[in-house]
């Protein structure tokens, strides 16, 4: 990569930050106060949270010949049990801090758990 490439890249993502930070100070009050977008904020926070735990799902190697490997089968249960743990605990307490907290505890906690069933 050229550095002028990185210069540009850098532009366009501090553009975009300053774009997206600015934006609700530029917009009418009168828009920002309709219902629709009160529902959007509301629901906003769960549907990140969501996708991001869903792109975070890893599962390496997998194809129809050879099918899942026991690491890698304990590591997809694991991050599946532990956003299900998320999910619950963010719908009750609404504490995205809290929710992600018990979600990495969760992840480890089951590979060990995993790890010691299998020793």
């Amino acid at each position: 990569m050229s550095s002028s490439y990185l210069i540009f890249a850098t532009l366009a993502m501090a553009g975009v930050t300053f774009i997206t930070r600015a934006l609700p100070a530029l917009i009418p009050r009168r828009l920002l106060d309709t219902p629709w977008l009160h529902r959007l904020n509301e629901s906003l926070p769960l549907s990140v949270m969501v996708l991001l735990i869903l792109t975070s799902l890893s599962y390496q190697d997998i194809s129809a010949k050879t099918g899942l490997h026991s690491g890698e089968l304990h590591l997809l249960l694991a991050q599946i049990g532990a956003l299900i743990l998320v999910l619950l605990v963010y719908h009750i307490s609404r504490q995205l801090l809290v929710s992600m907290v018990v979600g990495i505890a969760a992840v480890n906690g089951l590979l060990r758990l995993f790890a010691h069933l299998l020793s």
